[in-house]
């Protein structure tokens, strides 16, 4: 690998991963010495700090992140409060009731229940603030569970799940199991 796609390589990483990454696990990945991925990110650093570029490459101690500059922080807040506030689908909203009338439920149990893959659904509701993680199932696996939120509440007009209108035959108006 020449050092174009190293930088390259390492570069693609640090976006992918989102949250700092320390410059030992980029090299291990690469399977190159830890100084030379060093020497890549220098280099990283020096180029995104002379571009006009809406990025930045920061150093945190030991570890490295790709990030936004702040002078951006403003559009990109209102490009994520206008994804946050878009309406939910049919599908999410489907979502939204397994989990509402379920609660707590793993993500196997929403696809059990609706049939279809529910990764994207459980995302966009994590984002929204819909729902939130609950913790881990005491099932096989210890999956994560998933539970609504005030913001759920709040955005249903409801004081409590107590609320939720009755599933439909369901005479007590318990939740559906």
């Amino acid at each position: 690998m020449n050092q174009k796609q190293i930088k390259a390589a390492v570069e693609a990483m640090l976006f992918a991963a989102g949250d700092p990454v320390s410059a030992d696990k980029l090299a291990a990945a690469v399977q190159l010495p830890q100084t030379t991925v060093e020497t890549a990110l220098e280099d990283l650093r020096v180029r995104y700090a002379r571009e006009d570029s809406g990025l930045c490459l920061l150093h945190l101690d030991t570890r490295w992140q790709l990030a936004t500059r702040t002078e951006w922080a403003d559009c990109i807040r209102r490009l994520l409060d206008a994804r946050r506030s878009a309406p939910l689908g049919p599908a999410a909203m489907e979502t939204l009731t397994v989990i509402a009338y379920n609660q707590p439920v793993s993500r196997a149990f929403i696809e059990q229940v609706r049939g279809v893959d529910s990764s994207s659904s459980v995302s966009g509701l994590l984002q929204k603030g819909l729902i939130e993680e609950a913790g881990r199932l005491d099932l096989p696996g210890h999956p994560v569970s998933f539970r609504t939120t005030d913001v759920f509440l709040r955005c249903f007009g409801l004081s409590s799940l107590a609320d939720l209108p009755p599933v439909r035959g369901d005479q007590e108006g318990e939740a559906a199991t």
